[in-house]
């Protein structure tokens, strides 16, 4: 009688094993086997981390396997189970390889297919089609989207993080509790003593260092030490936390009369403004958005204040980007004066740390959130209800949205709500943040995601005009690595244009992202159908890198990453730790005339100890890697088998190591190193 050696592997996740009744049925073209037990209670096979092999006589052969039932039945309590594949080897000596990577829960039952991808019009038998059918039917069942807020991107349809299907949730959800992690940072930081002080200000600049005693890091230090300088403020539009801004100024907005008087003393070229504007060495960071968003008002003891400042920044003759004037609001008059850097030191100062609250308003609630985790979402959950897994394009998606639909939960269920840790600290909580992602979602187009093209329409492209701008450098290299890894494994499966358009789940993915991602925008540019392998190359581009290159730009230059070096805790604060340079919140309303700024009135306009302590905490709990994180090129589980895709793999991971060199070659001996875009430290997925 037929025999075939079945070799099961069991996941390292918590709880992984199971002690269940496990059962294994195999079915070829020719035939179907009987139901065989491969483990009971007490056996202690399948335990986390176990590969198991076991041989299945048949009566007869099966001819071609074409597809495994694994069932789990409870013994005495529920007792999950991760597998993460099977493997047989057939009568006359050939190895199937069926991935899973799934939790199999409760009394359930899996059906896989063998790992190789297959395209819809490749399945020819009913058995394939009916299986990769009722797969989606399935998913697409718990996979639902839901409006959170009106004008939003859709997002999962889950009021908690338990919710959710087991095989998106965290493997240890202790991990990823804000306030859990928050309540851990406090102690941490030895900034737990400053909270019986809470609606106290501090007494000057240097008293910010008090919460600081334990933390010591390169960047960091050199922020504190040069926060006030004119180099410092404009080097963050290219490099800080929210390097997305910044576009070059081809005619001075009429909201900013600034006349050439006012900035003679900073042009270094004996050059009018105007020529300065077309010779392109003039800058404009306009916050408009934050113009009518609603303060915080949550606490009564304390009001709080935003601002939507314009910044004109201009290219000196060291190449380097300075403020040359800022006015805070959006209507000039006598109430809304132009600063200068010819003014009152303080006068400028204020003025400078206006224009960073109001940055750091933008890069959490857009940037970060809508334009990274929320957008990531969509593509997540379109992922799971149109392509099943043996679409080479989930195949190849997968890695990227590990986490990104529990994390974006645990979010809305401890973060981003009412009364949620965003309203403790931030000017922009208690609604502000929700008013902002409404008005930003008229901006959130196709274009602005393409790496490169967003970049040029900014004016933003020339490395010799802009030679400083490494966000823009690493990016773009970062960028054409995955295209170049989308198209190898596109031409893979797609052998020409025509089999673009026929695959129907593929353009069900696209439809789905269209219109409950984009909510239907056509203005949004999101294509409706995908016609061309050159069109589905940078549209997986879009996604691959949003979802991994994008969001480590945005995130992890953020206040706190936390990396165990033996036994003790290294914070590494980078931008946003020296509060004076982004504050998340501001207690005196903007200042309408020049002359009058002090340093009290600088210091009591700053945030508050207690709301201080706040921001670190709360920032904290978001801006660790998760534990065990899988970086960019790094696939561990093994949804492809076939071997042209593990080369295209190969030649992926070779092009990102040659970035790797490149920045940390870069990097050397500089005191303000961009490494925010090299690949070793870009997760797979936005999971934090």
């Amino acid at each position: 009688m037929p025999s075939y050696t079945v070799t099961v592997a069991t996941g390292s996740q918590w709880f992984a094993g199971t002690d269940d009744y496990v059962y294994l049925t195999l079915q070829g073209t020719d035939g179907c086997s009987e139901r065989h037990l491969l483990d009971k209670p007490f056996y202690n096979d399948f335990e986390r981390g176990a590969v198991d092999s076991y041989d299945v006589t048949v009566e007869e052969d099966l001819g071609e396997i074409q597809l495994i039932k694994i069932e789990k039945r409870k013994y005495w309590y529920q007792d999950d189970w991760y597998l993460k594949y099977i493997t047989v080897k057939t009568p006359v000596g050939d190895y199937l390889e069926f991935p899973c990577y799934r939790w199999i829960t409760d009394e359930k039952e899996v059906v896989l297919r063998d790992g190789r991808a297959k395209l819809p019009r490749d399945d020819k038998t009913q058995i394939l089609k009916q299986h990769r059918r009722k797969e989606l039917e399935s998913r697409q069942k718990m996979y639902r989207w839901k409006e959170w807020h009106p004008g939003f991107p859709l997002s999962i349809d889950a009021h908690s993080h338990s919710e959710l299907p087991r095989d998106i949730q965290f493997d240890n959800e202790k991990g990823i509790d804000f306030i859990l992690n928050y309540t851990k940072a406090m102690e941490n930081l030895y900034i737990n003593r400053f909270m019986h002080m809470f609606q106290s200000s501090w007494s000057d600049f240097a008293d910010f260092e008090r919460i600081f005693v334990r933390i010591s890091n390169t960047i960091s230090e050199y922020v504190m030490q040069h926060w006030r300088e004119d180099f410092m403020f404009g080097y963050q539009f290219l490099n800080g936390c929210n390097p997305v801004l910044i576009r070059r100024c081809t005619e001075i907005p009429k909201k900013l009369p600034v006349t050439m008087d006012m900035v003679e003393c900073s042009l270094e070229r004996n050059l009018t403004l105007e020529e300065e504007v077309k010779q392109g060495n003039i800058f404009i960071v306009d916050y408009e958005l934050l113009d009518g968003v609603d303060a915080n008002k949550t606490d009564p003891c304390t009001i709080q204040y935003l601002a939507a400042p314009i910044c004109l920044l201009y290219k000196n003759l060291e190449k380097k980007i300075v403020p040359i004037a800022i006015q805070l609001g959006q209507k000039p008059g006598p109430d809304n004066p132009i600063f200068l850097p010819s003014d009152a030191t303080y006068d400028w100062l204020l003025a400078k740390i206006w224009v960073r609250s109001s940055d750091f308003h933008i890069h959490q609630t857009v940037t970060h959130l809508l334009r990274t985790h929320l957008v990531s979402e969509v593509f997540s959950i379109a992922m799971f209800r149109q392509l099943p897994a043996v679409h080479p394009l989930f195949k190849l998606l997968v890695p990227h949205m590990r986490f990104t639909i529990a994390i974006n939960t645990k979010a809305r269920e401890q973060l981003i709500c009412e009364c949620g840790l965003f309203d403790k600290a931030n000017a922009t909580g208690g609604g502000g943040h929700v008013q902002m992602v409404q008005k930003a979602m008229k901006d959130l187009t196709y274009s602005s995601l393409c790496f490169p093209e967003d970049i040029k329409a900014k004016g933003m492209d020339s490395k010799e005009d802009i030679p400083y701008y490494y966000y823009r450098d690493d990016g773009i290299k970062v960028w054409e690595a995955i295209k170049s890894f989308a198209e190898d494994v596109i031409h893979i499966y797609y052998e020409s244009d025509e089999v673009v358009c026929e695959d129907v789940e593929l353009q069900a993915f696209v439809k789905d992202i269209y219109v409950y991602g984009m909510r239907g925008v056509k203005a949004s540019g999101f294509p409706k159908m995908i016609r061309t392998r050159e069109t589905l190359a940078e549209y997986l581009t879009v996604i691959m890198f949003t979802t991994s290159a994008q969001h480590a730009a945005v995130n992890f230059g953020q206040p706190l990453q936390v990396f165990t070096v033996v036994s003790c805790s290294v914070v590494q604060y980078d931008w946003c730790s020296w509060i004076p340079n982004a504050p998340p919140t501001m207690r005196c309303p903007p200042p309408t005339e020049k002359g009058t700024v002090t340093i009290e009135q600088i210091v009591e306009s700053l945030p508050d100890r207690g709301r201080s302590c706040w921001h670190l905490g709360a920032v904290w709990a978001l801006s660790q890697f998760q534990d065990k994180e899988l970086f960019l090129g790094m696939y561990p589980d093994e949804h492809f088998v076939e071997k042209p895709v593990k080369e295209a793999m190969a030649k992926f991971r070779k092009n990102l190591d040659e970035i790797v060199n490149t920045i940390t070659e870069r990097n050397k001996n500089k005191k303000l190193p961009y490494y925010y875009l090299s690949p070793d430290r870009i997760p797979n997925s936005v999971a934090v």
